[in-house]
């Protein structure tokens, strides 16, 4: 995919968040997102890939966090003064990590309140966009009347995604998909991801611990490794590189490798002023 002559959709340029004014959670984190585009944020627990997101929604100041040096645009505009709300009434979305479903509303309750951002919609409209939902999530459509606090790990993300798209986004940003899920919903779910990126035009930003099915459904990668960016590319650039050896311990394809030479991808402490 060339997108070298467009202006992304979402620019990261060099962005530094800091937690309580001391920890250094990301340095320098920079990347692009293109319009019709799915890329993977790749990296290991604690590595910065949930906070690159909430700077991208401007979500950090819930948890004392703050945009200390860098730049964030949508469109070409920068977003650092805009409230988490206004983003969304220009299209970016976040999913959190977690699903974070309202247990006690049903299926269509918790779609509906994806919808309350489009005030001007009518309830034709709303049940409109809630039949299109269904028609990717038929899992969920089966149980519209059910709370959300007895559907399974996966029908719940489901119900999150399908919230968001309720808000009719542009750029989905998706934390951890995978997490909790068996490995066929796992599938299932980044395969109905990429029928929403060819369908319905809108991009995604992952990101994702599951390397191989995050890079199977990706156009482009960027792997964060304690606070920065250590490696991008395409999707089949990232799999043909030592990706293998760094998360999955693998031994890769050198005759005579050694087991105990082999790179591991681990968790690192964040720094500290």
């Amino acid at each position: 995919m060339n997108n070298e002559s467009n202006v992304p959709l979402l620019n990261v340029g060099n962005i530094e968040v800091v937690y309580n004014k001391i920890i250094l959670a990301t340095r320098s984190i920079s990347l692009q997102v293109y319009k019709n585009e799915i890329i993977s944020i790749l990296g290991a627990n604690g590595a910065g890939k949930t906070t690159t997101l909430k700077a991208c929604s401007n979500l950090l100041s819930a948890e004392r966090g703050l945009i200390t040096k860098g730049r964030i645009e949508l469109d070409g505009e920068s977003t650092l003064k805009m409230t988490p709300d206004a983003l969304v009434n220009k299209g970016v979305v976040q999913v959190l990590e977690g699903r974070h479903c309202f247990s006690n509303l049903t299926v269509e309750e918790n779609l509906q309140t994806g919808a309350f951002v489009h005030k001007t919609k009518s309830r034709a409209e709303i049940k409109q966009d809630m039949e299109r939902v269904f028609d990717y999530f038929p899992r969920i459509g089966l149980r519209k009347k059910s709370v959300a606090s007895v559907l399974s790990g996966g029908e719940q993300q489901m119900v999150a995604i399908g919230r968001a798209l309720m808000a009719k986004p542009r750029l989905i940003l998706l934390d951890e998909p995978s997490m909790g899920l068996a490995p066929q919903l796992v599938e299932e779910l980044f395969e109905i991801i990429k029928n929403l990126n060819e369908n319905e035009n809108i991009s995604f930003l992952i990101a994702e611990q599951n390397v191989m099915v995050a890079l199977s459904c990706s156009h482009r990668g960027y792997t964060i490794e304690n606070g920065r960016v250590v490696m991008q590319g395409t999707s089949e650039e990232l799999k043909k590189n030592d990706m293998q050896h760094m998360y999955l311990g693998t031994s890769g394809e050198k005759e005579g490798q050694r087991f105990r030479d082999v790179k591991y991808y681990h968790r690192r402490r964040p720094s500290v002023f």
